[in-house]
């Protein structure tokens, strides 16, 4: 039996996958120790929503997302994030890390009418930064 197509109304579906990096970076007018260089074990999550399911009773494949997420990644994974395109008009803080991850997962997203909630970087265990585009 095929899976029916389900609309939420007012309600969203959000799905989300985790995966990490690692890369240096140093931070211009930081103050302390973060710019000299160093680096991290990035762990980013990815939040994908929509207000339908699509054909098979999903938003999206998770391998799918996972895919799109491994290639921007590999733009990231043990890079000098400085000397990246995008990073030479902004810092390298997780802050706009999180944001080049959102704008580049946003591409690939939106052709499939699905949007990118959030994303969230943690540079630690204990520190996170959460990037959500548009302030509502």
């Amino acid at each position: 039996m095929a899976a029916k197509f389900h609309k939420a109304g007012g309600l969203v579906y959000e799905i989300a996958i985790k995966q990490s990096f690692s890369a240096a970076h140093a931070l211009n007018e930081a103050g302390g120790t973060c710019e000299k260089l160093h680096g991290h074990n990035f762990t980013v999550e990815i939040f994908v929503s929509s207000h339908e399911l699509n054909e098979s009773g999903i938003v999206i494949d998770f391998r799918i997302l996972k895919e799109w997420t491994d290639g921007v990644l590999k733009e990231l994974d043990h890079k000098y994030l400085n000397e990246i395109n995008f990073f030479k008009d902004f810092s390298s803080s997780s802050e706009n890390i999180a944001r080049f991850i959102y704008d580049r997962i946003s591409e690939r997203v939106t052709i499939h009418n699905l949007a990118v909630s959030k994303v969230t970087v943690w540079e630690s265990e204990d520190a996170r930064v959460t990037y959500n585009g548009k302030i509502q």
